[in-house]
């Protein structure tokens, strides 16, 4: 099959086409770097012709509430729109576990946002929701940081390796659409603040984790189970002492 993939050059992006292409697929990368930009439009019919599916893993370069809600819908609009044209069998989008649960968060909000375009588009579509992936510890860290302290809820989390986010969409893009969702998790469930801990305290961080039930995730207050998957989610292998072990 040939398969665009749309932000094909990033973190699961790169990971997803070497698979594909490994599979044997015609894995097509497309991102403003290869002459592909999904917000102006621009070499987005084109790579899109003749392809049997287009995968989004695309990513906002703003996480400002503004910006990062313009980014996906623009994006989506356009993808949507050529994917029509160009007969496309079948829409995959990567989102997040809990997007539709954290309104507060204009992230999630824009995420959700997505979802609703791709629902209503008539498209054969799947939605792929992933918890967190282990290699945005460092960043979260990074936003959570106060005066050398990094304030986190203990809230439930179940992160996962990026690599096996990857497998789920690849295999997510070569079956048949859902026109519904399926959700990737870790096999571990921590507390925000514990997982972040551990990672900082593994890459000898000296910053201090402080648990405060208060502290936003990207602008939401979380509950206990608001990032959690449920009982039906693709939990992945690698825990993340295995993970920590390989970095």
């Amino acid at each position: 099959m040939k398969i665009v993939v749309i932000g094909g050059t990033g973190l699961i992006g790169s990971t997803l086409v070497a698979r594909l292409s490994e599979a044997g697929h015609q894995a097509v990368p497309a991102a403003p770097s290869t002459g592909v930009n999904t917000l102006t439009g621009e070499g987005v019919g084109e790579v899109l012709q003749d392809a049997n599916v287009v995968v989004d893993v695309s990513n906002s370069p703003s996480f400002a509430d503004d910006d990062v809600m313009n980014f996906f819908r623009t994006s989506t609009t356009n993808l949507l729109a050529a994917a029509a044209a160009a007969g496309v069998g079948h829409y995959v989008a990567l989102s997040v576990v809990g997007a539709d649960r954290l309104p507060e968060s204009g992230y999630l909000r824009a995420k959700a946002a997505q979802e609703e375009l791709i629902e209503g588009s008539g498209l054969p579509y799947s939605l792929v929701h992933a918890t967190q992936f282990f290699e945005f510890a460092g960043g979260i860290a990074d936003s959570a940081t106060v005066d050398g302290e990094v304030r986190l809820p203990g809230a439930g989390v179940q992160p996962i390796a990026a690599d096996e986010v990857s497998s789920v969409v690849g295999r997510t893009a070569v079956g048949t659409p859902l026109n519904g969702t399926v959700e990737a998790a870790g096999p571990e469930v921590f507390g925000m603040d514990q997982w972040i801990g551990t990672v900082l305290a593994a890459r000898s961080d000296p910053r201090t984790v402080v648990t405060d039930p208060r502290a936003r995730y990207f602008g939401a207050v979380l509950g206990p189970e608001s990032l959690l998957p449920g009982r039906d989610a693709e939990l992945a292998q690698t825990r993340l002492s295995e993970w920590l072990a390989r970095q």
